[in-house]
C-alpha cells in the first residue's frame, strides 16, 4: 500500500467536506480580487488613468500581498492562528468598499492596498487547512482549494459585465454581501482548525521524504522562483491587459472583451484543477516541466491570429500554464518538510509580488510601444520552463 492510500483514513476522508468549503471560501475571496483587476477599464475612463498607473495599481496590490504572506505563513507555523482568516476577509471587504467610493486614484491605491493585506491572511492558513484535509492526496486537495480561487478570479469580469458596467463604480459595494458569507464560512473553517490543526498522519510529511542538502534546497527553489517569474509575467499580460488587447487591436466591445476573458480565466480554473492529480500519479516535476514550456508554440503563435483563433489559444494556454502552480506548491512543500505555512505563503506571495510587477512593468512598455507589443515580447516568456528538466526527483526519494 503506498503512503498516500495509508493516509486516505475515514476520519482524513470526512475532511474532504471542508476541503470544500475552504475552496468556496477561496472562490469568494479571488471574486473580490478579480473584480478590483476587471474593473480597470472602468477606473481607467472615470480617473483617466494611463497603462503605467494601471500596472501600478496591481504592482501596489499584489506586492502588499506578497510581502506579507511568507511572514503570515512563517509566524503561523509556529503559532496557528484558526481566527485569522475571516478577519483576512473583514479586510478584503473593507477595501472593496473604499474601491466602490473612491474619488481619487489615491483611494483606489488605498482600496489595493487593503485587498493586499486581506489576500495575505487568507492564503497561508487556508492552504494549510487544505493539506490538512487532503486525506494524503495532497496534489488533489491543492487543485480543488486552489481551483476554488481560479473559478473567483474567472467569475469577475462576468459579474462586472453583468452588473457593474450597467450601474456604475458604486456597485461594487453590493459584493460585500459575499465577502459577509465569506466571513461566516470562515469563521466555521477557523473552529474545525482549532480542533484539528495539529493532526499529523503518520508523523507528516517529514517521514514520507528524506531531507535533500540545503544547497539542493536552495538550487530547487531558485529555479521554481524562475519558473514562477516566466508564469506569472505571462499570466500578468492577459489578467491586466487582454481586455485592452481585444478591444484595440480586434475593434472588440468590452463586455465582449471581458467574456473572453472570463473563458481564459475559466481554462484556467479547468487547468489548476487538473495539475494536481496528474501530479499526485504521474510525479510533479513531469507536470511543472510540461505545463511551463509546453505553452511555448501556442504562445509564440497567439500574437499573430484572428479573434476566433486568439481565443482558442488563450483556451489552450490557460490549460496548460495553470496546471502547473498547485504542483510547485506542493512540490516546495515536499521539498521543506514541516514548513507548509511558510512554503505556502511564500509561494502565494510570490505569484502575486511577480505577477505585480509584470503588471507595472508591461503597462510601462504598453505606453513605450504599444499593447500588441507586449503580447509579442511576452510569448517568449514560457521558454524558461526549460529549467525545470534541472528540478531534483523528488518521487525518488519517498
Amino acid at each position: 500500500m503506498s503512503d498516500i492510500t495509508a493516509d486516505r483514513t475515514p476520519q482524513s476522508r470526512a475532511a474532504y467536506l471542508v476541503l470544500g468549503a475552504a475552496g468556496l471560501c477561496h472562490l469568494l475571496n479571488d471574486m473580490l480580487q478579480s473584480l478590483f483587476i476587471a474593473a480597470y477599464p472602468l477606473f481607467k475612463s472615470n480617473f483617466d488613468l494611463n497603462y503605467a498607473q494601471i500596472g501600478l495599481l496591481t504592482l501596489v496590490y499584489n506586492v502588499t500581498a506578497s510581502l506579507l504572506q511568507p511572514m503570515v505563513g512563517l509566524y503561523t507555523d509556529r503559532r496557528p492562528q484558526p481566527y485569522s482568516l475571516p478577519f483576512g476577509m473583514g479586510m478584503s471587504l473593507l477595501g472593496l468598499l473604499v474601491l466602490a467610493f473612491a474619488g481619487s486614484f489615491a483611494a483606489l491605491m488605498v482600496g489595493a492596498v487593503l485587498l493586499g493585506i486581506g489576500s495575505s491572511i487568507f492564503h497561508p492558513e487556508s492552504s494549510r487547512i487544505a493539506r490538512l484535509a487532503s486525506g494524503g492526496a495532497y496534489g488533489l486537495a491543492q487543485s480543488t482549494f486552489q481551483v476554488g480561487g481560479n473559478i473567483g478570479s474567472a467569475l469577475g469580469p462576468l459579474l462586472l459585465a453583468a452588473f457593474v458596467l450597467p450601474r456604475g463604480q458604486t456597485s461594487l459595494a453590493w459584493f460585500t454581501l459575499a465577502a459577509l458569507g465569506g466571513i461566516i464560512l470562515l469563521t466555521g473553517l477557523g473552529s474545525w482548525y482549532k480542533a484539528n490543526g495539529h493532526a499529523r498522519p503518520h508523523g507528516g510529511p517529514s517521514t514520507l521524504i528524506p531531507r535533500f542538502s540545503r544547497r539542493k534546497v536552495g538550487g530547487a527553489i531558485t529555479i521554481l522562483v524562475c519558473l514562477l517569474l516566466s508564469k506569472w509575467f505571462y499570466l500578468a499580460s492577459f489578467t491586466s491587459f487582454y481586455v485592452f488587447y481585444l478591444m484595440q487591436h480586434f475593434g472588440a466591445s468590452e463586455e465582449q472583451a471581458q467574456f473572453y476573458l472570463f473563458v481564459f480565466l475559466a481554462a484556467v480554473a479547468v487547468g489548476t484543477l487538473i495539475g494536481g492529480p496528474l501530479g499526485d500519479r504521474i510525479g510533479r516535476k513531469a507536470i511543472i516541466w510540461a505545463s511551463i514550456f509546453g505553452v511555448l508554440p501556442f504562445s509564440l503563435v497567439l500574437p499573430h491570429v484572428g479573434l476566433t483563433a486568439t481565443l482558442a489559444l488563450s483556451v489552450v494556454i490557460g490549460l496548460i500554464l495553470a496546471s502547473a502552480f498547485s504542483a510547485i506548491v506542493v512540490y516546495a512543500q515536499e521539498l521543506m518538510p514541516g514548513r507548509v505555512g511558510m512554503v505556502s505563503g511564500l509561494f502565494f506571495g510570490l505569484a502575486f509580488g511577480l505577477g505585480g510587477i509584470g503588471a507595472a512593468l508591461l503597462g510601462v512598455l504598453a505606453d513605450w510601444t504599444s499593447i500588441g507589443f507586449v503580447f509579442q515580447a511576452c510569448a517568449f516568456l514560457p521558454a524558461i520552463g526549460i529549467l525545470a528538466a534541472f528540478l531534483p526527483n523528488i518521487e525518488a526519494r519517498k
